[in-house]
């Protein structure tokens, strides 16, 4: 992206804002599953699929660059052990940015854990691992994700559970330059996902699959080839998130996830970083 293209998007972003509540059949395309995603009642819902011979998936029809930005899901019930219900942002390229929500499966009673990361720039080992505090197979829930020039934050159900400040003053790099589509995938990961791959898939159980609803973007829309964001039918004002931050009642609710639900923090794995930590876990922003 030229550097101009850069400042005209920042001067006009707060006013090229789109609202948009998915119908799925407007706003994603299935690109793969061979039938194993569909899109039903209108589009209204939709369900990804993992069965022995394949997975499934599907990406917006917009691209975003910045945005507050929901959805729900139901993921997969029982037995999901070796599974990966994948619900991200990305671009493309080896210098991709992406920010990521992975649902990692377990066997039937085991929770599951709700595995974090950024990319910026292509560079990524950001993770930071959650198990729930409800049961996300029983019935839909919200995971959002705000991303705006200072800050991206991870959210469930409203509470905040992850914050990744914009420290780029300090030489760590964020995502900011490059519009990301949104992405799913229902797929087969029992080489690594549940201890760590120990336990695969029990293909007895499938097909296994996931449930959406409800999509919500609150954002900027990104006009492919073009140098400012365009904005859909659906256009609305109010963009507050491009400015928000955690007031201290969203910081407490996100210690008490992180004190009490955080299973893995890269910020506190000095046996995988021995040179040091990086930059963005001993900085304040």
């Amino acid at each position: 992206m030229a550097s101009s293209s850069i400042v005209f998007v920042t001067i006009f972003l707060a006013t090229l804002i789109a609202t948009t509540r998915a119908n799925f059949n407007n706003d994603f395309a299935i690109t793969w599953g061979d039938g194993r995603a569909k899109i039903l009642n209108n589009g209204d819902d939709l369900t990804l699929s993992l069965d022995k011979a394949s997975g499934s998936g599907f990406q917006s029809k917009n691209e975003y660059l910045f945005g507050n930005i929901d959805m729900q899901l139901k993921l997969v019930p029982g037995n999901s052990a070796g599974t990966v219900t994948a619900y991200y942002l990305s671009s493309l390229g080896s210098t991709h940015d992406e920010i990521d929500f992975e649902f990692l499966g377990n066997a039937s009673g085991q929770p599951y854990t709700l595995h974090t990361n950024v990319f910026a720039q292509g560079k990524g080992n950001r993770e930071q691992q959650f198990h729930l505090w409800f049961d996300p197979t029983k019935d839909f829930h919200t995971y959002s994700i705000l991303w705006n020039p200072q800050r991206i934050v991870f959210s469930v159900d409203g509470i905040p559970i992850r914050e990744f400040n914009n420290m780029e003053s300090q030489g760590v790099s964020f995502p900011k330059n490059q519009p990301m589509r949104i992405y799913s995938s229902l797929w087969n990961a029992d080489d690594w996902a549940t201890q760590g791959g120990r336990v695969k898939i029990d293909w007895t159980h499938a097909p296994f699959t996931a449930s959406y609803r409800n999509f919500n973007a609150n954002a900027c829309v990104w006009a492919s080839g073009s140098s400012s964001c365009g904005l859909s039918p659906s256009a609305d004002s109010g963009s507050d998130w491009l400015n928000q931050e955690l007031d201290s009642a969203s910081l407490e609710r996100m210690r008490w996830v992180q004190t009490n639900y955080m299973v893995y923090n890269y910020c506190a794995d000095l046996q995988r970083f021995p040179q040091g930590l990086p930059t963005e876990c001993t900085s304040t922003p």
